[in-house]
Parts: structure tokens; sequence; C-alpha cells
């Protein structure tokens, strides 16, 4: 069996640099953004010694709401949904309690460049604070 099944996750945009600022500034982190000949990337930070994501432009690839849903780990979901709003995104589905015991909360947005994203929190302060 494999652990840890999803090797990468790709978030198409349309206007690079807006969503690198984006996700940047929600998740407050430091993207670290490449060009090649063809495609823009924005790479995630690495998590055990991997890469588990980036932004990007390239021709023909597009946001959809429509597509695959990634969901995202956050530590303060009312927190990070309150970012999502001002710099440009909309919460499709607000902070949710997952039903199964003590599995934490998810939300939907979608982002600025129109991607239906999700987002995960299962940190325990959160739920004490809520329930």
């Amino acid at each position: 069996m494999i652990k840890n099944l999803v090797a990468f996750f790709e978030i198409p945009a349309v206007d690079f640099g807006r969503a690198v600022k984006f996700y940047e500034e929600v998740f407050g982190l430091k993207l670290n953004a490449m060009e090649c000949e063809t495609e823009k990337m924005a790479f995630f930070p690495e998590e055990g010694g991997k890469c588990p994501g980036a932004i990007s432009w390239a021709t023909g690839f597009n946001p959809s709401v429509q597509g695959v849903l990634i969901s995202l780990r956050v530590e303060n979901m009312e927190s990070t949904l309150a970012i999502i709003g001002k710099r440009g995104g909309k919460v499709v589905l607000p902070k949710t309690k997952i039903e199964a015991e003590g599995m934490g909360y998810f939300s939907v947005f979608t982002d600025c460049e129109g991607n239906r994203v999700g987002l995960y929190s299962d940190n325990w302060s959160e739920l004490c604070l809520t329930e």
C-alpha cells in the first residue's frame, strides 16, 4: 500500500502574479517562482523533503470550479477564510464540522483565479473553542 498517495498538485492561474500573491498572503508563506520556456510555476514550501504542489500558468491550463478539489490544511479556519475574502477569493461552503468525532472542520472557497479549493483543520484548540 502506498503512503501519502497524493504526489503533487498544480493550481492553474490566469494571472500568475495575482495568484502567487493570493496564496502567499492567505497561507502566510513564500512561494518559489520560476519561469520555464512555456510555463510559470510557483512552488509551495517543501514538506518532509518534497514539494507538495505549485501554482501553474501554461497555455490551455485553466482555472475551474468544476475540476478536482484539493484541500489544504490550516491552523485556524476562521482567520484563513477572512483573509481569503480580503484577497479576492469567495467562501463557497463555510466552516463545517466533519461528522466523524474529532475529525475537525472543512470549508470550500474559490480563489482569485476561480479555482475551487478546500480547507481542512484538525487543530485541537480550534475544535475545543467551537464545540
